[in-house]
């Protein structure tokens, strides 16, 4: 809770914390060009840039133990001999005095094809157990596919991140982003300060590094997320509040993660073994670097993101706008040069299409005049043609039930005529019966 009541202004550090970083990532990126034109040989060679392990250069890997205890000075003189000079010497067991009785020696010059030189070197400077000595060859071909594999599993793991962390955040490509560049530079600092500190990058480097990619993603999605959350707490407020509330809100978080990490880190690197220590060494710079690029890189990096994205909306509208006013002075133009040519201007024939639109409708709303209805009957003659009562006029009658137009006398017209009264007797009548002859003609 220590770190919420400080008003601390994260965000503004971004361009120091980034010139930071990129000061460590050149340094070792100078380290190793210099290490590369400075390697025996002679000109530049790009394979001793950094210090490469047995797993990934291939070599000869040696486990010899001695039948009285040897320094590690007269060792590497009689390797020297025959010409091995980047033996990387581990001690094993115990000893005393800077002498044991058991080593492991790694070089990147093949002796596998020629041990009697390596175990005559050997018993120069004390006498060999053989039994429990052995030699193992790595060779180029398998040390060049594993450091493919190495690429190539690194690369898939940020791939499978940025994609991962884009689809929770609702597809947001900014924070997946942000995720990704993070992790790049981690990986570039460990190896830079791996060239500075002249170490060997074997398989327990690349371990440290697929572990310090993993640890570091998910102290950074604890941050964005907070990000996330506030952005909807404290709507209405500045974007850059939002971020540096985020960070000093999970700041205590962070760092009680990374102190608790690095302790047990800086004991094992002190008390662990050879093999360990490398590990230990790789694992300790990873999570430093990954613990200040989560909290003083990744969350500001957030804010820099989202005003570029927001500065080319802007610019898109603007682009917008600017265009419909062209397209509008245009169209004025091309109006006005069509009217001084005796054509119809446009802007005319907008009206024009105004009005019958306008017209059309008022002509839906209106309903339209009702035909007048007519009266018509059969007579009972058989023979006789079927009389129809003349058309009144719309007028007169509008719209008439014919029973109505006997009620109300306009039937008199067809009595002028020669027509009779019709007079419908329902009572008992039924449809399923049949109608007497003289009444077949009416059915």
């Amino acid at each position: 809770m220590f770190f919420r009541r400080l008003n601390w202004n994260v965000v503004g550090w971004f361009r120091t914390v980034s010139m930071i970083s990129y000061l460590i990532i050149a340094a070792g990126l100078g380290s190793m060009f210099y290490h590369a034109f400075t390697a025996p040989g002679g000109g530049f060679q790009p394979n001793h840039m950094l210090r490469l392990g047995l797993s990934f250069t291939g070599g000869t890997a040696v486990d010899v133990s001695f039948t009285q205890p040897v320094n590690q000075d007269r060792l590497r003189a009689v390797l020297s001999g025959i010409g091995v000079s980047d033996e990387r010497i581990t001690t094993v067991g115990a000893g005393s005095n800077g002498a044991w009785n058991r080593y492991t020696i790694e070089t990147q010059t093949a002796l596998g094809n020629d041990t009697a030189k390596l175990w005559s070197a050997l018993n120069s400077a004390a006498p060999v157990d053989r039994s429990r000595s052995a030699v193992t060859s790595v060779g180029p071909t398998l040390g060049r596919e594993y450091l493919t594999r190495a690429i190539e599993a690194l690369v898939i793991a940020l791939g499978i991140q940025f994609i991962y962390i884009a689809f929770r955040f609702g597809w947001n490509y900014i924070f997946g982003l942000v995720t990704v560049i993070a992790l790049v530079r981690d990986a570039a600092m460990m190896i830079g300060i791996y060239a500075l500190a002249d170490k060997r990058a074997d398989d327990a480097f690349l371990a440290a590094v697929l572990t310090v990619i993993g640890y570091s993603v998910m102290d950074t999605i604890v941050i964005l997320d907070r990000i996330r959350e506030n952005t909807k707490l404290m709507a209405g407020q500045a974007y850059e509040k939002i971020v540096n509330t985020s960070i000093l809100q999970t700041m205590t978080r962070s760092f009680n993660t990374l102190a608790t990490v690095v302790i047990t880190l800086v004991a094992l690197l002190a008390l662990g073994g050879a093999s360990l220590k490398n590990f230990a060494f790789a694992l300790l710079v990873g999570i430093c670097s990954g613990g200040y690029h989560s909290i003083f890189y990744s969350a500001p990096l957030v804010l820099v993101f989202r005003k570029r994205q927001l500065e080319s909306a802007a610019r898109r509208r603007a682009a917008g706008v600017a265009s419909d006013r062209m397209r509008t002075a245009r169209a004025s133009a091309e109006s006005k040069a069509l009217g001084s040519h005796g054509g119809v201007a446009r802007e005319d024939i907008v009206a024009a299409r105004k009005a019958r639109r306008e017209k059309a409708k008022a002509a839906r709303a209106t309903p339209a005049a009702a035909t007048p209805g007519r009266y018509r009957r059969k007579r009972r003659d058989a023979g006789a043609a079927t009389a129809v009562m003349p058309e009144q006029t719309e007028a007169q009658t509008g719209e008439i039930d014919p029973l109505d137009a006997q009620a109300a006398g306009l039937h008199d017209a067809a009595f002028d005529q020669g027509h009779e009264e019709i007079n419908l007797d329902l009572e008992g009548f039924d449809p399923e019966q049949p109608l007497p002859p003289d009444h077949e003609e009416e059915r």
